[in-house]
């Protein structure tokens, strides 16, 4: 799929050849349509199942990324919001899931929480190291972070990592009443929510600024909203929140201990047939959908053209907030970038480690950058019961 851009990448680890892998560094546009901001595939074949795609581009660096990982080991699924800058998002694409492929090959295949915890951590001091090797010609690395939101199919059971403010969210059938419910399954880490900004007391009782209110918003320090992530080191190892990164970025106060974590929430989530389909999504999107809007609208609409659908919801619901047409958010001095993808399959029992109804999966991004927050990160899991 060489078509697709460089924050999106696919890979299908093959049983027979022990595993091989594809991402994407081209921009060619065969086979897309085009609608006003969007570029689209609606419907398309891939495998054993088809795929909807959407995208809004500019130029600028992306700083997120997004992946998707099968094999024995069942289905793995990243979602990776930057900030900052890509280089931690770009790391966290690369290494994370070699270090669940790793965790997971230690304990005999078996996927368990601990198997992604180890993965996370592995990840974290990794790109602490990078930081350390680059300090002297690249200290801004030290300021650089990403959330990271992970799915993990396993025989019949989903495991949700995260870390920072993405969030995954189901969508269930009611009985036999044709009603999808939306239950959302991960934990979010962000000082606006009361509970992390109390959890930060706890952690730090002799800092009365572990938390600042700025503008409204709350924020670690008076810096970053989210509590935990990979990267970030600044705010984490005292030896790097120092000169020669910018001073917005440093904090008075000695760093005895780590200000965010890099430990994810992890839940673990038993699939059952009225599970219908997942939506991985960063925090973007939640900012313009309810939970409940975002169910409603791939449930009530027909597969074919899913990923274009959610994407035009939320421009629209962005352009309705700044009191704009849809069609002038082109105008704005604003950067975009928009890309969705939905595989489909269709079989209908699991397998003995890989549940294949399961293996369908998209993902949409859409940023607004570097002056506003706007950052959508979609993935789908659809259910074929």
């Amino acid at each position: 799929m060489n078509f697709l851009p460089r924050c999106w990448s696919y890979s299908e680890t093959s049983e027979s050849r022990g595993g091989e892998s594809s991402s994407s560094n081209s921009n060619t546009n065969g086979g897309f349509g085009k609608d006003g901001l969007l570029w689209f595939h609606d419907i398309g074949k891939y495998g054993s199942g088809e795929y909807s795609m959407a995208i809004v581009q500019a130029n600028q660096v992306l700083e997120d990324q997004s992946q998707i990982e099968s094999g024995p080991f069942g289905t793995f699924v990243g979602v990776y919001d930057g900030h900052g800058g890509p280089d931690t998002a770009r790391y966290v694409c690369d290494h994370l899931f070699r270090h669940f492929q790793a965790a997971s090959a230690e304990g005999n295949g078996v996927v368990t929480a601990e198997t992604i915890q180890r993965a996370f951590l592995e990840t974290e001091r990794g790109f602490t190291s990078l930081v350390s090797e680059n300090w002297n010609s690249r200290p801004q690395m030290a300021t650089v972070g990403s959330c990271c939101l992970v799915g993990a199919i396993y025989q019949q059971t989903l495991f949700v990592a995260n870390l920072g403010d993405s969030r995954v969210v189901l969508g269930k059938k009611v009985g036999n009443t044709g009603e999808i419910a939306a239950i959302q399954l991960s934990t979010e880490h962000n000082a606006n929510i009361e509970s992390i900004r109390w959890e930060l007391k706890d952690l730090h009782p002799n800092d009365p600024q572990i938390v600042v209110l700025r503008h409204g918003v709350w924020r670690v320090k008076g810096i970053i909203q989210v509590s935990r992530s990979i990267g970030d080191v600044y705010l984490k190892h005292a030896k790097y929140c120092r000169e020669p990164i910018n001073g917005k970025f440093r904090v008075s106060e000695p760093i005895n201990m780590p200000i965010l974590l890099a430990t994810p929430s992890i839940l673990t989530h038993p699939l059952h047939p009225n599970d219908s389909f997942l939506i991985f999504a960063s925090d973007g999107l939640w900012e313009h959908l309810s939970n409940e809007k975002a169910v409603q609208i791939v449930q009530s609409h027909p597969r074919k053209g899913s990923a274009k659908r959610l994407v035009k919801a939320a421009l629209h619901e962005a352009a309705k907030k700044r009191e704009m047409r849809y069609s002038d958010l082109r105008n704005i001095d604003k950067k975009f970038f928009i890309a969705g993808i939905i595989f489909f399959t269709e079989h209908k029992e699991y397998g003995a480690l890989v549940p294949r109804t399961w293996r369908t999966i998209g993902v949409i991004f859409l940023s607004c950058k570097p002056s506003c927050r706007l950052i959508l990160n979609i993935s789908f899991l659809f259910n074929s019961f």
